[in-house]
């Protein structure tokens, strides 16, 4: 019969042996594993190196194209709105840089900004508190030649595109002049704290921007905000001449209205620009508006779902002629082609 001390003895001889092959080992091989590994080392820092030399390419592309396209807005937009009003609708949490960026190329393209709406978390609770609270102010706000129809958020959007927005033709409420209708709404919803007002959004406009939060609230595409802005932007188009939705780069990714527009087809008439927080976006929002003043929409930007950067062909702004009798009598406008109305 095996001893117990024969085991002992073999186990002992095993780990012996096995921490003389490790010493052996790590002392033979360490010159060659440590040769190996700065190989690898030197290998991927090049690849870093690399990729930090072409991020700085880029970046100063972009910084390039920014540059450019600030000094070259007035000249690319000129008067492309010329005679146009607009109102902005600002979704919780819209970039200020949008804000201001998309305002500003509205002025170089020759619109007037009316005022702005800044819409408030309550306006997009779907708890049955909210909607019922929603519903039933819509409801006491809107005329009796309104009826509105759907949830809350739908009510309220149809309640507001058609008092603040115009077609601006026979029959239509006249662009830019204030309403009192619309002034009433508006201050009713902000009594109760749906939304407030900044300027004189109660000026009818003929075009509409919705400027989308900075981050989306969720990455679901069946986020109940995301699909009321988009819902709003309908309206907005649906009683006015072309309605555009914009976003910062950050902002447009999944969940956000822009993305639900996009990949659930929701995007006829409506057109929509992904990065508004950009010069060159900023330039696309007018030439988008303009476009869509001509029946023609499109998804722009620089996300994997933007049709394009931006319109194509670009709209140019017709040179300003000296008015005529014939020009007159035509009834061209300056800022549109030949041609159309």
């Amino acid at each position: 019969m095996i001893d117990f001390r024969y085991h002992l003895v073999s186990i002992v001889a095993i780990f012996l042996a096995l921490a003389l092959g490790l010493l052996l080992g790590s002392t033979v091989l360490r010159p060659y594993a440590l040769k190996g590994l700065q190989a690898v080392s030197k290998r991927q820092q090049q690849q870093i190196d690399s990729y930090i030399q072409a991020n700085k390419q880029l970046q100063g592309q972009v910084n390039a194209d920014n540059q450019w396209a600030q000094a070259n807005a007035e000249r690319v937009l000129g008067q492309l709105l010329e005679g146009q009003y607009v109102v902005l609708v600002l979704a919780p949490g819209a970039p200020g840089s949008v804000t201001t960026g998309v305002s500003q190329a509205l002025g170089l393209a020759g619109a007037k900004v009316t005022g702005q709406m800044q819409l408030q978390p309550t306006f997009f609770d779907t708890s049955p508190t909210g909607s019922q609270k929603l519903a039933q102010v819509a409801e006491h706000l809107a005329p009796p030649t309104l009826p509105l129809v759907g949830p809350a958020q739908a009510q309220a959007s149809e309640l507001i595109a058609n008092m603040v927005m115009t077609q601006d033709g026979p029959g239509n409420p006249v662009a830019g002049l204030k309403d009192p209708a619309t002034a009433a709404v508006l201050n009713g919803l902000q009594s109760e704290g749906f939304l407030t007002t900044t300027g004189n959004p109660w000026d009818r406009a003929t075009l509409a921007v919705v400027i989308i939060p900075a981050t989306p609230a969720s990455t679901n595409d069946t986020d109940p905000a995301s699909q009321a802005l988009v819902t709003l932007a309908q309206q907005l188009k649906r009683f006015g001449q072309g309605t555009v939705v914009a976003g910062s780069i950050s902002g447009s990714g999944p969940g956000s209205a822009i993305d639900l527009m996009r990949t659930g087809g929701q995007t006829p008439h409506l057109s929509s620009v992904d990065n508004a927080d950009t010069p060159p976006g900023q330039i696309v929002v007018a030439q988008a508006l303009f476009d869509l003043m001509h029946g023609k929409s499109g998804n722009y930007g620089v996300a994997p779902t933007a049709d394009n950067g931006g319109p194509s062909p670009a709209p140019s702004p017709s040179p300003s002629p000296t008015p005529s009798a014939t020009s007159l009598a035509a009834g061209t406008k300056v800022g549109h082609p030949a041609g159309t109305p």
